[in-house]
């Protein structure tokens, strides 16, 4: 950090606090850093509402409702739908009071425990939406898998490219994994297609196993096989424009946006309007239909809270209660024939 903050005076100007804060994530992704930027941005253009300035407004001035106004602020601008959006941006500015309560920049009596409890219960008034998957989403799938390969002798950058993107599109569909995920599979973590599990770094650098299919190993493998190299990622550019390797190939790796870009271009030539997240939510969904519970799925999709699968997938949670539902549901002619068993003294309880 440019200055120590403990010889700085209990409130700081905030533009100045957002900088150290931003400072202090050097040891975070540059995805996750750019993340908290672009939310210090939203709470800055927030404040501006309020014709207040971030580079004259001390962080002593600052309430403790401030992080709930400002959530609600964004459900006005985004929508009640954006929830993705609106919960991204809170995350941001949440972790920037965190910062300042650890170093005493807030006022005396404002905690960042109140300021938190104040942003959940906003949160919990705004309803959130159940994902809902495309049902043609297989049909993708089966297009890729159908998509005729080049001839290698002819076109090897092409018939690369549709073994790599088929692989992509089949790990997607397997594993539920993100596309960041995705995007930063090493050989090794899956064996150069010979594991059907690897250990992988997700979101926040948090370590998971993930599954995938004999399908989805075998196109991996297809496609590290057809490349003759010794790249350590496991996606990466075919393109002439590439450059010479660095670092084991390291600068050939497919982006984040490159995955997603994937997808979309097979979601265009099958007509099905699936994105990259789709395949993450249809992972769940099938598995919470097929019986799985919901601590399985966290586990498997990588959410650091229970609480995030429950608000996203609970309602695909159902088995069960359809199950009570039919068995402890009574007809209109069965209630009407209880209600003449009651009139004539009987006992209306079931017999055995």
């Amino acid at each position: 950090m440019a200055r120590n903050l403990a010889v700085v005076a209990a409130s700081v100007v905030l533009k100045d606090a957002e900088g150290f804060f931003l400072e202090s994530l050097a040891a975070k992704s540059p995805r996750t850093v750019t993340t908290y930027a672009s939310a210090l941005r939203r709470f800055d253009e927030y404040l501006g509402t309020l014709h207040l300035k971030p580079s004259t407004l001390g962080t002593g001035e600052l309430e403790e409702t401030i992080l709930a106004e400002f959530q609600t602020w964004l459900v006005r601008s985004y929508g009640r739908e954006d929830r993705a959006t609106i919960a991204t941006y809170v995350a941001g500015v949440r972790a920037l009071f965190r910062f300042l309560s650890q170093r005493h920049l807030l006022a005396a009596g404002v905690s960042f425990e109140a300021i938190r409890e104040h942003a959940s219960q906003a949160m919990g008034r705004v309803p959130y939406r159940t994902p809902r998957v495309d049902a043609r989403l297989p049909m993708l799938v089966l297009y890729v898998k159908n998509t005729p390969l080049p001839d290698p002798l002819k076109a090897h950058a092409a018939y690369l490219e549709v073994l790599r993107d088929r692989a992509i599109i089949l790990t997607l569909f397997a594993t539920g994994m993100r596309r960041e995920e995705v995007s930063r599979l090493d050989r090794s973590d899956l064996d150069d297609g010979w594991a059907t599990q690897g250990i992988i770094r997700g979101k926040g650098d948090r370590e998971r196993v993930v599954f995938l299919s004999d399908e989805a190993a075998e196109a991996i493998r297809a496609y590290l096989e057809g490349r003759i190299d010794q790249y350590e990622p496991v996606f990466i550019r075919h393109d002439r424009a590439r450059g010479r390797p660095r670092g084991r190939g390291s600068n050939y790796r497919l982006s984040p946006l490159s995955i997603w870009a994937t997808v979309k271009k097979y979601a265009r030539l099958a007509e099905v309007p699936i994105s990259t997240h789709d395949f993450r939510h249809a992972k769940a969904t099938v598995m919470l239909n097929q019986g799985a519970k919901l601590s399985e799925v966290q586990d498997i999709l990588g959410h650091a809270s229970p609480e995030t699968t429950k608000k996203i997938y609970a309602h695909y949670e159902v088995s069960h209660l359809r199950a009570a539902f039919d068995q402890y549901s009574l007809s209109a002619e069965e209630m009407a024939a209880r209600l003449g068993d009651r009139r004539r003294g009987r006992d209306p309880s079931p017999t055995n």
